[in-house]
């Protein structure tokens, strides 16, 4: 019943693959449109994005303002370990995001009832320069970061993949997006440096937020017009 459901809610070309186009596209093929590609990725991420990191975001600002910085580390991290067993124990398949903040929420939170919310705050830092690092690392292998990223979102044949100008995108892409990690590192450590705390948590979050959705139109607007250059078009993907 859950899956007739889901197949029934599915909207139009979810899961589509990239083909090469032809000047007459049939009626099962369309152009691709930025638009499209937004609300593909809103309707795939965002829910994820938003129970991940929003909601402990807000948990965490609201809790120390009121209570504690100790109250509102213990906070964020509940929600975090509620949404993950509220997945397991209902057999929903649990979000990679998700996986990776509860991780990596639950190393802050010790170091931060431990040490204090410097280096609470500091080890994301770290972990922004690190994925950085490993984003500029990857663009020395055959396959940079993104072109593995790419497939989560839309399925690429051998033979467009290895297209020149997918090529240049896919690299293109990961030096930028090693960038953003680097400035939303450098960003974040300024912050934290120069405010208290409770304003770094209020701007640090509206900065990051900005900074991503910037990064996330460039790279939707970088790829829609490569995907028009190689004459792209969506079909939907081989049952």
């Amino acid at each position: 019943m859950a899956s007739t459901f889901t197949a029934e809610r599915r909207a139009p070309w979810e899961g589509a693959i990239l083909v090469p186009g032809s000047e007459d596209h049939d009626a099962t093929r369309a152009p691709i449109s930025k638009l499209h590609v937004l609300k593909t990725l809103g309707r795939r991420a965002l829910p994820s994005l938003v129970e991940a990191t929003v909601i402990p975001s807000v948990l965490f600002y609201v809790f120390l303002v009121t209570i504690s910085a100790s109250a509102a580390m213990l906070a964020a991290l509940t929600w975090s370990y509620g949404s993950f067993l509220r997945r397991l124990v209902g057999g929903q398949r649990i979000p990679g995001v998700l996986q990776l903040a509860l991780v990596g929420l639950t190393v802050r939170t010790v170091i931060g009832l431990m040490s204090g919310t410097f280096l609470y705050f500091l080890q994301p830092i770290a972990t922004t320069v690190a994925l950085a690092l490993v984003f500029l690392g990857s663009l020395c292998f055959e396959r940079p970061m993104i072109a593995r990223m790419a497939s989560d979102f839309c399925p690429l044949t051998p033979e467009i993949a290895g297209r020149a100008g997918i090529v240049r995108l896919f690299s293109g892409l990961t030096l930028m997006w090693a960038c953003v990690h680097l400035l939303s590192a450098a960003m974040t450590f300024t912050l934290l440096e120069t405010l208290p705390t409770t304003t770094f948590v209020a701007l640090k979050g509206i900065l990051s937020l900005a900074l991503t959705i910037t990064a996330i139109i460039c790279t939707v607007s970088w790829s829609v017009r490569t995907a028009h250059a190689e004459n792209l078009v969506l079909a939907p993907a081989p049952a």
